[in-house]
């Protein structure tokens, strides 16, 4: 497989709900589990065995050891998942066909894996998600759909999508995008960044998601590293 890897600019806000998910969870752990990434290396498409998707997800020790990495219980997958396409799951989208498709956030639909590195609270997301809908129509309506205005909560933003060059890892289809998300006035703009790497195997949707604020870089490296493992682990079923 070629070392080519995919590179983001650096995101700017990790968005609150992950932030809370996660955090919640952490506050009973006492330390971060260390891990080790791995190279990246080829993997061969094909269809996961019928385990549920909590079996087919990274463990928090497969993350490295700067992302305090924790397994999300299902009760916060619904309030964090939706942060990663950035419209929250009771926002008006317009135009309203470029709103997210629908997604099982139950155990058996969604399951999530996050890490954060508490000195530059950025996190890697790790998500599974089952789904009979191809990636080539993600990847049609992120075309359609580059930018959108998302309403929740009497609060408006403006949602960002580009596709980005396919992540070269063997799978049945690959997705890279970045996503850029700015709400507030003029005068007390926030901005939240995203760079995403997607790969489809059989119903099994896996991404990775790298998230952080201020001047942090994205931490490209971590991302494909975990991106890898986590198809890998989903190939092996």
């Amino acid at each position: 497989m070629s070392s080519r890897r995919t590179s983001f600019p650096a995101a700017v806000l990790v968005p609150v709900a992950l932030l809370a998910a996660a955090a919640g969870v952490l506050s009973s752990c006492s330390s971060a589990v260390p891990g080790v990434a791995q190279p990246a290396s080829g993997v061969t498409a094909g269809v996961p065995s019928g385990k549920g998707l909590s079996a087919l997800l990274l463990d928090p020790s497969d993350f490295p050891s700067r992302y305090q990495a924790i397994v999300l219980p299902p009760q916060a997958v619904s309030m964090a998942a939706p942060d990663l396409t950035g419209v929250p799951q009771d926002a008006v989208v317009e135009p309203s066909e470029c709103a997210p498709p629908p997604q099982d956030y139950g155990p058996t639909g969604t399951v999530m894996a996050v890490g954060t590195d508490n000195v530059s609270r950025s996190t890697i997301t790790v998500e599974l998600a089952k789904t009979d809908a191809p990636l080539d129509e993600l990847a049609q309506q992120t075309a359609d759909c580059g930018e959108i205005t998302v309403a929740s909560s009497g609060a408006e933003s403006t949602v960002t999508t580009d596709l980005m060059p396919a992540p070269p890892i063997r799978a049945d289809d690959t997705l890279a995008l970045r996503r850029t998300v700015r709400s507030g006035s003029d005068g007390d703009k926030v901005t939240q960044s995203m760079a995403t790497v997607i790969a489809q195997v059989g119903d099994v949707r896996v991404s990775a998601t790298f998230m952080s604020f201020g001047d942090a870089s994205a931490d490209t490296v971590a991302l494909d590293d975990l991106f890898t493992k986590a198809v890998q682990k989903v190939q092996a079923g």
